[in-house]
């Protein structure tokens, strides 16, 4: 054992969640959601308030279509 230094857990073992973190879009289902969200950043000079309603339309969409 050395002092200042956390001890060692040789059983501890982290695992990533099943699902990840937030589901990805892999068969392109929200692409057209996607598409309308980065035109109105394009528009805005990437200003994501004035998109705010799309980002949400989106993030939605992507949790709708989720995958297990």
């Amino acid at each position: 054992m050395s002092f200042g230094r956390p001890p060692t857990f040789s059983t501890f073992q982290v695992l990533p969640p099943e699902r990840g973190s937030f589901p990805l879009d892999h068969y392109g289902d929200c692409k057209a959601a996607m598409k309308e969200y980065l035109q109105c950043l394009k528009a805005n000079k990437n200003n994501n308030g004035a998109c705010r309603h799309l980002s949400k339309k989106y993030l939605e969409c992507r949790m709708d279509h989720a995958t297990i």
